[in-house]
C-alpha cells in the first residue's frame, strides 16, 4: 500500500483505538459464548432438580454476569468502533476537500458535479464500511476461531479438527467464493450507482435544457432503463446472498448435530458430565454467528477498491505533517514569498511567463499591470489555489499548493468587496479569530481607526449588521475587513484592489490606515491606481504576463518615462483615473 493509501495510514494512525475496539469486540464474543454456555449448563442442570438452591447458584451468577458483561462491552466495543470510524472520516473528507478545492474551478479539472458528489457521497462513506463491517468482524472473527479450536482441542484434537474445517468453510472458504462469485457484479453496481449520481445531478443541472428540446421524456426514459439494469443487478446479488446464507445454516446445522453426537458419546462414556451436553452445543450459536456475516464483508472488497481508486486518481494529497515540520524548522524572522520563474497556461493562453521576483519579510510591493496581465492569477497561486505549471510559488521555501486548509495561517487576503454576515460587529470581525476576546475585538477596531464609531451605534459592538453590512460605508466595510486580518494575524498579506469603488479622499485615508497597521508584514498590492503608491518599497508591473520592471516608486518616476506618465494620469490630486494599456 503506497505511503498516501486510504486504508493503512489511517490504521496506524489510530492503532491503540483499533486495538481497543478488536478486544472490546473479542470480550464481548466471548462473554457471548460464556453466557450460552453457563445458560445451557444452568438448564440442564436445573432440569436435574438439586437439593439445595445453592447448587445452581453460581451458573445463574454466571449467567447474569455475562448477560450484563456482553451488552456492556458490545456498547462498549460500538462507542469506540464509531468514534473511530468517523475520526478517520473527518480526516478523509478533509484530504479530499485539499485535493480537490485547488482543482475544481481550473479548466485542468475534468470531474463533473455528478462525478464529484459520487466521491463525497458514495467513495468516503463507503471507506467506512471497511473499518465497521470487514477489518473489526473479520480480525475478531478469526480470533475467536482460533480460540475456539484450541479449547477444543483439550478434549479431543480429532474432534477439534473436524469442527475446524466445518468453521473454516464459513471463515474461509464461503468468503472466497462470494469474492469470485460477486467481484465483478459487485464492481458493476459500484459503477452504475457512480452513473445515476452522474446523470441525475446532470439532468437536474441542465433541466432547462431538456425541457426546451422536448427531451425531457427521453432522458426519463433512457434514465429508467439505468436504473433498471441496476435493480437487477441487486436482485441477482440478493438472490445469491440468500443461496449462501441458507448454506451457511446447513453447514451451522451440521455443527450442532456433529457437537450434540460428541458431547453425548462423551457423556455415555463417562468423560464428560450430562449436564454439559446442552453447553457445548448452544456455545456454537454465538460463535457461529461471528463467523456468518465474513462472506458478505469480503465480497463487497472489490467496491471498496473501486473507492480506494477512484480517491487515488483524484491526486496525491498536500501531506500537512512534513509541510509543518518544514514551517516550525525554519525560525527565521518574518516570511519571504518568493515566485521563481512561474509559468502557468490556461486554456492554451500563456498567462505568466517565467516570472519571478521575491518579497522579503515585511517587505511591501505593488503589483501594477493592465486587466489580463496575470494579477489575479498570481493571487491565487499565492493562496494555494492553483498550482504553477513551471516553477514554483514559496513561502517561506516551502510551495504554497502543498500547504492546503492552513494556507490562512500565513497568507491573508483584503478582497474588493468582504462579505459582511448578518450577525453583529463583534461576530464580523472575531471572523478573523475564532476564539479571540472581546478585548482582542476591540484592539484591531482601535488599530483600523473603527472603535469610536462602532461605539456610537445604537448597540455598540452588538449592533447587529444587515447582510453585506449595507448599513456601513464601502470604507468602514474595508477596515472590519483589515481588523479581521490584524485578528489573523498572518505574515503575509494581499491587498486584492481594496479602494476600489472608494471616493478620492476615503481611498488615501483607508491606504493610510492599512499600510500603518500592516507594517511588519510582507504585503502584496495588487492595484490599478498610483494613488499612495509612494507607501511601498517597490513597484512591480506586469504586462502579458511578463515583469516589464521593477523598482521603487522614487527611481520609477525619475527613470522610467512610461511609469511617470501613467503616474501623472493616476496623480491623487487629480481624477483617480485606472490605465488599461
Amino acid at each position: 500500500m503506497r505511503k498516501n493509501g486510504w486504508v493503512l495510514p489511517y490504521l496506524r494512525e489510530n492503532h491503540r483505538l483499533l486495538t481497543i475496539v478488536l478486544l472490546l469486540g473479542a470480550f464481548a464474543s466471548i462473554s457471548a459464548a460464556l453466557l450460552m454456555f453457563t445458560s445451557g449448563f444452568l438448564i440442564s442442570k436445573a432440569a436435574t432438580k438439586p437439593e439445595n438452591l445453592l447448587m445452581i447458584y453460581v451458573p445463574i451468577v454466571a449467567v447474569r454476569t455475562f448477560g450484563i458483561g456482553r451488552s456492556v462491552l458490545r456498547y462498549a466495543e460500538r462507542l469506540t468502533s464509531h468514534n473511530v470510524v468517523l475520526k478517520i472520516l473527518s480526516n478523509m473528507r478533509l484530504r479530499v476537500y485539499q485535493l480537490v478545492e485547488p482543482k475544481v474551478l481550473t479548466a485542468r479539472f475534468k470531474m463533473n458535479t455528478g462525478e464529484l458528489l459520487g466521491v463525497l457521497a458514495e467513495d468516503v462513506e463507503r471507506l467506512q464500511d471497511i473499518y465497521l463491517k470487514t477489518v473489526f468482524p473479520s480480525l475478531i472473527a478469526l480470533f475467536l476461531y482460533c480460540l475456539s479450536i484450541v479449547t477444543l482441542g483439550f478434549y479431543s484434537w480429532p474432534f477439534a479438527i473436524l469442527m475446524a474445517v466445518y468453521a473454516g468453510v464459513l471463515v474461509f472458504v464461503y468468503p472466497f467464493l462470494s469474492l469470485l462469485v460477486t467481484k465483478a457484479r459487485v464492481a458493476r453496481m459500484k459503477t452504475g450507482k457512480q452513473e445515476l449520481y452522474k446523470r441525475l445531478i446532470n439532468a437536474i443541472m441542465g433541466i432547462s435544457d431538456w425541457q426546451a428540446s422536448g427531451r425531457a421524456a427521453d432522458f426519463i426514459d433512457d434514465y429508467e432503463q439505468a436504473e433498471a439494469y441496476q435493480q437487477e443487478l441487486d436482485r441477482k446479488q440478493s438472490s445469491f446472498v440468500r443461496w449462501r446464507n441458507f448454506s451457511a445454516q446447513v453447514v451451522v446445522a451440521a455443527m450442532v448435530i456433529s457437537m450434540f453426537i460428541w458431547s453425548s458419546g462423551l457423556s455415555e462414556a463417562g468423560s464428560l458430565a450430562p449436564t454439559f451436553i446442552a453447553a457445548f452445543v448452544l456455545v456454537l450459536f454465538p460463535l457461529t454467528e461471528a463467523f456468518l456475516p465474513l462472506s458478505s464483508a469480503v465480497s463487497e472488497l472489490p467496491a471498496y477498491q473501486s473507492s480506494i481508486d477512484r480517491l487515488h486518481g483524484l491526486g496525491d494529497a498536500a501531506e500537512a505533517e512534513p509541510v509543518e515540520a518544514i514551517l516550525a524548522e525554519r525560525n527565521d524572522q518574518g516570511v519571504t514569498l518568493s515566485l521563481n520563474h512561474v509559468s502557468f497556461t490556461y486554456e492554451h493562453k500563456t498567462i505568466l511567463e517565467d516570472l519571478s521576483f521575491t518579497l522579503k519579510p515585511g517587505e511591501k510591493a505593488a503589483l501594477l499591470g493592465p486587466s489580463g496581465a496575470g494579477k489575479s492569477t498570481i493571487l491565487k497561486l499565492v493562496e494555494g489555489v492553483l498550482r504553477p505549471d513551471g516553477g514554483s510559488v514559496t513561502i517561506k521555501g516551502v510551495q504554497t499548493a502543498r500547504i492546503g486548509a492552513d494556507i490562512s495561517n500565513w497568507v491573508a487576503v483584503l478582497n474588493q468587496q468582504p462579505h459582511l454576515f448578518n450577525t453583529t460587529v463583534l461576530n464580523n470581525i472575531r471572523l478573523g479569530k475564532p476564539n479571540a476576546t472581546d478585548e482582542e475585538v476591540y484592539w484591531a477596531a482601535k488599530q483600523v481607526k473603527l472603535h469610536e464609531h462602532i461605539q456610537s451605534l445604537p448597540e455598540g459592538y452588538q449592533t447587529p449588521m444587515h447582510e453585506m453590512g449595507t448599513r456601513f460605508s464601502g470604507g468602514q466595510r474595508q477596515r472590519i475587513a483589515l481588523a479581521r486580518i490584524l485578528l489573523q494575524d498572518a505574515p503575509v498579506v494581499i491587498l486584492d484592489e481594496p479602494t476600489i469603488g472608494l471616493d478620492p479622499i476615503t481611498e488615501k485615508e483607508l491606504l493610510a490606515t492599512i499600510f500603518e497597521v500592516l507594517d511588519g508584514k510582507t504585503v502584496l498590492w495588487i492595484t490599478h491606481h498610483l494613488a499612495s503608491i509612494h507607501l511601498t518599497d517597490r513597484v512591480l508591473f506586469l504586462e502579458q504576463g511578463k515583469l516589464i520592471f521593477a523598482d521603487s516608486h522614487e527611481r520609477l518616476l525619475h527613470d522610467n518615462e512610461r511609469y511617470a506618465r501613467l503616474y501623472a494620469l493616476d496623480h491623487p490630486f487629480g481624477s483617480p483615473l485606472t490605465f488599461d494599456i
